[in-house]
């Protein structure tokens, strides 16, 4: 059963929208928060105060301003929450459908749905909220074709971290010794050629440009 929310959006209307969905399923206890760090601290409250938040609804990106915070995004959010042991269910709502960032969230900090917002996002907020319920991933449909998507399944963070390098210009050498200030490994000319050779061949790529094209279409960079 969800009885109290808190949504985290520094958008008065997509609050809005949001309470909206949350009051045609009866659910009006609700709170809100405009900054991550204020979320976090309401969350840890009310776990204190033993009448914890059955759901967490957050947006990703918030615009900075004169404050200084110490969680900047709701990615950090997440985290945050489930570094403190929060097992609460968490919906992302959010206009960001870039793979390796809802693949983050989904398989290492264990969110319960992604919704994309969008025209329908207020009927898949719906379905997501269904979803918790019945101890379902709800996953909008862009980023459930990019979660599943074949040609990236094997794709590892130091693959991601090589590609970005190159889409910035680097060149083999130069990322070897970007990886060696970075201390990551391995770092070597020989690993990293046949890495990206690997990567090459598993989708499709002509040559280095053309692979960082088609990763940034798929929405890994």
């Amino acid at each position: 059963m969800i009885s109290k929310v808190l949504i985290v959006d520094d958008h008065d209307i997509i609050n809005e929208g949001v309470l909206a969905v949350l009051e045609r399923k009866g659910i009006t206890n609700v709170e809100k928060a405009n900054y991550c760090d204020q979320a976090f601290l309401k969350l840890q409250r009310a776990e204190l105060e033993g009448m914890p938040f059955d759901l967490l609804i957050t947006d990703l990106s918030f615009q900075d301003d004169h404050l200084n915070v110490r969680l900047a995004s709701g990615d950090q959010l997440v985290e945050a929450v489930r570094e403190a042991g929060l097992s609460l269910p968490v919906i992302v709502y959010s206009m960001e459908t870039r793979l390796q960032r809802v693949r983050t969230l989904v398989q290492q900090f264990n969110i319960n749905g992604y919704v994309c917002k969008g025209r329908r996002s207020s009927f898949e907020l719906d379905q997501a909220i269904e979803a918790v319920l019945q101890n379902k991933l709800f996953l909008s449909e862009p980023v459930q074709q990019a979660v599943h998507s074949q040609s990236c399944t094997d794709i590892q963070e130091y693959d991601i971290l090589l590609i970005k390098q190159l889409s910035l210009g680097l060149s083999q050498s130069e990322i070897s010794t970007y990886l060696e200030t970075q201390n990551i490994t391995p770092r070597s000319l020989s690993s990293i050629e046949k890495r990206l050779n690997k990567l090459k061949d598993e989708f499709k790529a002509n040559n280095a440009i053309h692979l960082v094209s088609i990763v940034k279409d798929l929405g890994l960079i």
